[in-house]
């Protein structure tokens, strides 16, 4: 990159890659959300302040904490991902079966899931940026293939035995923490750095926040968008790995709708659907909240199919809050530019 364009790229207020003040508050009070539900919980429920409650619902969330990670890249590039759970089941199913049908090495099986996963998601942003197939089809698409081949592969059944690194994977502690949360953590971290220190991440928030700015900054947008969705899919196969390590087994049925909570949880994160704006740890507050809706549903023995409406209430309030606050950003901008061209000093909004 020339420093001409180097120049234009740190003058573009998308390219900035950092946790905003709006940002940071939206985190605060949904953490402050989520310790008020809690406190509610504890004195409505005996079990919900116990260890194993905790341990279950965070177990629970890795799962889709992991996966969107991945879509929190593709969301920030202003996309979709809908074929998640569908690359999870398929990734499940190969490090088992490739394991007990065909012999492979437990190594070689992870490894070949994990590139199936990066394949699809290859396809996705193959499919985007240079067939132009908005991101809702063609990730519809490759989400029915891509479930449609696990099951084909599977016979439609659970695969097991599972090898055992699955089982020590889902057994393992470090310093007392079990070790799915700790290598979510990790994961998160590494997403979170990638996103606010380097310049591919900044070029995330550049193509979502604006596509054409950051193409005239000399940002390739076909490819950065392409990597979200590879990235999307690594995350999936890794979920795959881990959910194949809770049930200790080939998962072919599992994760039926994931992809609309994975998306609930990204987007009550405070990621904007409309690209640009989120971070990682947002992103987890929101998994939390919605693990948090769901157990508290369960414990108060609430019927199965009230979860499912006040996970949409959830969801509708995040995407009602999303578009108010980019309102409000634009009403921000509008004022500092028509203060800009007065020759007036723009209040900070």
């Amino acid at each position: 990159m020339s420093e001409n364009v180097q120049g234009r790229f740190k003058g573009l207020p998308a390219l900035r890659g950092k946790i905003s003040f709006i940002d940071l508050m939206q985190s605060i009070g949904l953490a402050a959300v989520i310790l008020f539900g809690c406190a509610i919980m504890t004195f409505m429920s005996p079990v919900f302040a116990t260890v194993r409650n905790i341990e279950n619902v965070l177990q629970t969330a890795t799962i889709i904490a992991v996966v969107a990670i991945g879509q929190t890249f593709v969301i920030l590039v202003a996309g979709i991902d809908l074929s998640v759970a569908s690359v999870l089941v398929l990734s499940s199913v190969l490090s088992v079966g490739l394991v007990d049908f065909y012999g492979w090495t437990p190594g070689l099986a992870i490894v070949a899931a994990l590139a199936a996963g990066m394949g699809i998601g290859l396809i996705n942003g193959l499919a985007v940026t240079k067939l132009k197939i908005p991101a809702l089809i063609a990730t519809l698409a490759t989400m029915t293939i891509g479930r449609g081949l696990a099951y084909i592969f599977s016979g439609g059944t659970n695969i097991a035995p599972v090898p055992h690194l699955f089982v020590a994977l889902q057994a393992g502690r470090i310093f007392g923490i079990p070790a799915v949360i700790v290598l979510t953590i990790v994961l998160a971290v590494i997403a979170q750095i990638i996103l606010s220190r380097t310049r591919f991440g900044r070029s995330v928030y550049a193509t979502g926040g604006n596509p054409l700015a950051a193409r005239l900054a000399g940002i390739n947008t076909e490819r950065v968008i392409i990597a979200t969705f590879v990235i999307s899919g690594l995350m999936s196969a890794v979920a795959g790995l881990l959910i194949t390590a809770r049930f200790e087994a080939g998962a072919a049925t599992a994760a039926q709708g994931m992809e609309l909570a994975v998306i609930a949880a990204v987007v009550i994160g405070g990621v904007s659907l409309f690209g640009g704006e989120g971070n990682i740890g947002g992103m987890l507050l929101g998994v939390i909240l919605l693990g948090l809706v769901q157990n508290t549903v369960n414990l108060l023995n609430v019927p199965p199919n009230w979860d499912s409406v006040v996970s949409g209430l959830v969801i509708a309030a995040a995407a009602a809050l999303d578009v108010y606050r980019r309102n409000y950003l634009e009403a921000g901008m509008r004022k500092r530019i028509i203060a800009t061209k007065a020759g007036k000093p723009a209040k900070p909004s």
